[in-house]
C-alpha cells in the first residue's frame, strides 16, 4: 500500500520560487485504502506546505472531528495557524441506498476544500456552491 504523502517530481517542486496556489486533488480511490490517521497525515501535510486540499469524496463525520482535533494540537502562532475546512453538503437521505439506512450509515460523497486558515477565507457558500478567495503566502 502506498504511503499517505503524495509523490512529487523536482520539476514539479511547490517551492521552486512560484507565488501560485498549489491545490492537491484527491480522489476517493486514493483515500479509501489509508486509516483516519493516514488521512489526517495526508491533508495535514499538505496543508501545512500551504496547498489546498480538494477532496472527492470528503470524510466520515467521525474523520472530520478527528481532523479538527489533530490540528488543534498541532496549531503554532508562528508556524502553522490552523485550517478552514468547507463541505457540500450530504446527499438528501432520499439518495442513500435502502440498505446504508437500514445499517445507519452515512454518505461520504462529499465535495470537501481545505486550506491554510491563514490563506483561505469562504465568501459564500450553499447547497450548489462554495465561493473561496485564496491569497498568496
Amino acid at each position: 500500500m502506498p504511503g499517505p504523502k503524495a509523490n512529487v517530481d523536482a520539476a514539479d517542486d511547490p517551492d521552486d520560487g512560484d507565488d501560485g496556489v498549489r491545490i492537491d486533488m484527491i480522489s476517493g480511490a486514493r483515500m479509501e485504502g489509508l486509516t483516519t490517521m493516514e488521512k489526517i497525515r495526508l491533508i495535514l501535510d499538505g496543508v501545512r506546505d500551504g496547498n489546498i486540499v480538494i477532496l472527492e469524496e470528503g470524510l466520515s463525520p467521525d474523520e472530520e472531528s478527528r481532523l479538527i482535533e489533530v490540528t488543534m494540537t498541532e496549531i503554532s502562532p508562528d508556524d502553522f495557524t490552523g485550517i478552514e475546512i468547507e463541505t457540500y453538503p450530504k446527499a438528501e437521505a432520499g439518495d442513500q441506498s435502502f440498505l446504508d439506512k437500514l445499517m445507519g450509515r452515512e454518505s461520504t460523497q462529499k465535495l470537501t476544500v481545505i486550506g491554510p486558515a491563514n490563506r483561505i477565507e469562504t465568501l459564500h457558500k450553499d447547497e450548489n456552491l462554495i465561493s473561496t478567495l485564496v491569497s498568496r503566502k
